[in-house]
């Protein structure tokens, strides 16, 4: 069996993580870490920064760098998982696309590959109110979905 796990950068997506190595260990189960950059998330970033700043002429210079930073942060947050995973004997690799959240979860989690789903309950964001993304790919997903809280 492979698990999928959704990874955000979330304190929700990591705690869906450690949640994960459990079911894996006793289910002698593969981990999957995912993670979607969308480029529409660093374009929204460039914009705030603009507004607020008032400095709008390196437009596309910021928008390289916070994609660079978005790159690179879920890449930490992933490799700190791995470890933790490889440290509990657990089969476990990470895998980073580009793309709509949306489609690009539903795409990976029907591929065929996963008998369960993980995700956090709440995404980056720290909403009281369950996650957007959850909402958005609850029925699309084949595969059961696990939401940790």
């Amino acid at each position: 069996m492979k698990i999928l796990v959704l990874i955000d950068g979330s304190k929700w997506s990591q705690k869906a993580a450690l949640h994960a190595i459990g079911l894996a260990k006793r289910k002698n189960a593969e981990v999957v870490l995912f993670s979607v950059l969308d480029i529409a998330e660093a374009k929204a970033m460039t914009f705030n920064f603009c507004a607020q700043s008032g400095i709008c002429e390196q437009l596309k210079d910021y928008e390289s760098r916070i994609w660079k930073d978005m790159h690179k942060s879920i890449e930490d947050d992933q490799n700190s998982l791995l470890t933790r995973y490889r440290g509990e004997k657990v089969l476990c690799s990470g895998k980073i696309v580009e793309g709509s959240v949306r489609d690009e979860v539903v795409r990976e989690a029907n591929s065929g590959d996963y008998g369960l789903v993980v995700m956090g309950a709440f995404g980056r964001s720290g909403k009281t109110r369950i996650s957007a993304l959850l909402e958005q790919i609850g029925g699309a997903v084949s595969p059961p979905l696990l939401v940790v809280r």
